[in-house]
């Protein structure tokens, strides 16, 4: 692998990341750098630029927002990587398959969950996939741990995970040179039954009116990545 990585965002993910490789990284918070002046802080001096960075406020209504992070921000920074012949590692989310079928794999059309989230971040991973010389673009949803609310949903299901165990998936993808698109995560579970590992307080409630219930994924093809020789 190219060892040579640039993480972009110290959020939950980012954090992780850098704290199970100790690749380098840049943020807002740390750098005080704008986020219309992130992609042009990446110089070409690396191999590789992991994309953590996003509006994740799943069910705001501030379009603006959502469109500027999720997809402005991505079309410049695909735009430099491409320059700078960098490959980009960008992390999308499952719920670009929010009300598609059961267990979708990596070919099925994606339908966003009627919300900006779900949509900017399609147009985001559309970009990438049309534009990109050359990406790694991972589907995934992580959670804190231990998980940190007081309710978790019953009637959600999905592939997501504890973001420890979601970054090393990522990392192995990323050290494999993986290319192309991948569902990450890992047995399908539900929310609250992921919660209740870490959590022993936590209650079981369904979901609130709009939220995906089914977020299942076919994983195979991440899981034929990770564990070839």
């Amino acid at each position: 692998m190219k060892n040579n990585v640039l993480v972009l965002g110290d959020g939950l993910l980012g954090s992780e990341i850098v704290k199970q490789t100790g690749w380098k990284y840049l943020s807002r918070k740390k750098d005080g750098i704008l986020i219309d002046r992130m992609p042009m802080m990446c110089q070409g001096a690396e191999d590789i630029v992991v994309n953590c960075i996003g509006c994740t406020d799943t069910y705001s209504l501030d379009s603006e927002e959502h469109l500027k992070v999720n997809f402005d921000f991505v079309k410049k920074l695909v735009d430099i990587c491409n320059t700078n012949e960098t490959k980009l590692v960008h992390i999308s989310t499952d719920y670009v398959y929010a009300n598609s079928v059961d267990n979708a794999t990596e070919e099925d059309v994606p339908v966003h969950l009627g919300t900006w989230y779900g949509y900017s971040k399609l147009l985001g991973e559309g970009y990438v996939q049309r534009q990109s010389t050359e990406y790694l673009i991972c589907r995934v949803t992580h959670k804190s741990k231990p998980f940190k609310y007081s309710k978790a949903w019953l009637d959600q299901i999905g592939n997501f995970d504890y973001v420890d165990k979601q970054t090393e998936r990522i990392i192995k993808l990323i050290k494999r040179g993986a290319k192309g698109v991948y569902n990450v995560g890992g047995k399908t579970t539900n929310m609250y039954e992921l919660a209740s590992k870490t959590n022993s307080n936590v209650i079981g409630v369904d979901a609130d009116s709009g939220v995906p219930k089914n977020l299942t994924m076919n994983i195979k093809k991440m899981e034929r990545e990770i564990e070839s020789n």
